[in-house]
């Protein structure tokens, strides 16, 4: 028989049961698949990218490749007629809010379509990025570049290694329209090559900061194109350049990282890139050195908190989540990146898609290349 102290106690747990349930509906900004004090640790082999996923990320870009509005123009306006639509000035490139968001959402459909044929909506993917790569519109997109004077610095370096990826992307691409298109693109991946190897010689120093302008991605992206294509003078330009920036490099502040704005990890990307052209031995030695705490598996490596996905700067730190596990699964003998970079992919990998543009004209290209590089190693 239940004493009335039996009941009190039940009626308690019950209301602290129900209390617990709308605490957890009313805080929406409470990051909880992956706690700080205890990160959750995801089966490496559970991480696919399958047909389900590779629509709901393809759904992203092919809303946004040929969508006008809104735009953040990187124009300087020199003369009267630069005062012209985006579409006008990139008509391959005129969509995703921005340039280079434009060249990686049609990097990330000719991705998803290589991998899988029986993607939903391909050949509306594939028709959308033929009315867009053509001649005639790179012919244009050259011309802004090397017409006008003050462009020349335009999207450089960041947008200049995503146009490389997606040349890299459809040269090894083995179908006809691929071929077409690559064709059509070499004219600005000529361009940009020939820029590349300019510029590095002349920069003294090297960028090291984690959005567009970070020197390492940069060089990390266009090696893999010069590797690809064979593009040798690239490569050299971008090895020399390398080892003048980062042979010397020794204890990275990693806890410095990240910064409020970031999506690129300044020292992985360090990391990533001397991986690509340094000898095994070689880089063995110089990554103990570089980031000694990542290698003796004593970095606490937690995935970067976003406090509001309609903040487009804010949102940046999603990016960082998955760039850091692209660069992490990259490093083959290092015990703990791997359960690090499952843990950064998963912990923003749903929040991809969540309805603001702010984020979604951009993170499935980070998200797809972050599986990519987790099925390459």
């Amino acid at each position: 028989m239940k004493t009335f102290f039996d009941y009190t106690v039940l009626g308690l747990l019950v209301l602290i049961f129900i209390a617990c349930e709308q605490h957890t509906v009313e805080s929406p900004n409470i990051e909880s698949r992956i706690s700080k004090s205890s990160p959750a640790s995801y089966n490496n082999t559970s991480i696919k990218l399958d047909l389900a996923e590779a629509n709901r990320l393809s759904k992203l870009p092919m809303d946004c490749i040929q969508n006008q509005w809104p735009y953040k123009s990187g124009i300087i306006l020199s003369k009267p007629s630069d005062n012209a639509l985006p579409i006008e000035h990139h008509p391959a490139f005129y969509g995703c809010f921005d340039w280079h968001s434009a060249v990686h959402g049609h990097w990330s459909l000719i991705y998803l379509a290589k991998q899988f044929p029986e993607l939903e909506n391909r050949e509306e993917i594939l028709s959308m990025i033929g009315q867009n790569l053509t001649k005639d519109n790179i012919k244009t997109e050259v011309e802004y570049f090397s017409l006008n004077r003050d462009s020349k610095s335009f999207e450089r370096t960041y947008g200049w290694a995503w146009v490389l990826k997606l040349a890299e992307e459809l040269y090894t691409w083995e179908d006809d329209r691929a071929k077409e298109w690559y064709q059509n693109l070499k004219p600005l991946t000529d361009y940009i090559s020939s820029e590349y190897q300019t510029y590095l010689p002349k920069l003294v120093y090297p960028i090291r900061v984690g959005e567009h302008s970070n020197t390492a991605f940069g060089m990390s992206f266009s090696y893999d194109y010069a590797e690809a294509v064979g593009d040798i003078s690239l490569k050299s330009a971008i090895e020399n350049g390398a080892k003048r920036f980062y042979i010397n490099d020794s204890g990275c502040p990693i806890s410095w990282e990240p910064s409020g704005y970031d999506f690129l990890s300044p020292c992985l990307q360090e990391l990533d890139i001397m991986r690509k052209i340094l000898p095994d031995e070689e880089f063995y030695k110089w990554s103990r050195s570089f980031l000694p705490s990542l290698f003796d598996g004593s970095l606490v490596l937690d995935p970067a908190t976003v406090t509001d996905r309609s903040d487009g700067k804010l949102v940046h730190l999603d990016g960082l989540n998955f760039s850091r596990a692209w660069c992490l699964y990259s490093l083959s003998d290092c015990d703990i990146c791997v359960e690090n970079a499952d843990n950064h992919l998963m912990y923003s990998l749903d929040k991809v898609v969540d309805g603001d543009y702010a984020g979604q004209h951009w993170l499935a290209s980070f998200a797809l290349y972050a599986f990519k590089s987790h099925n390459q190693h």
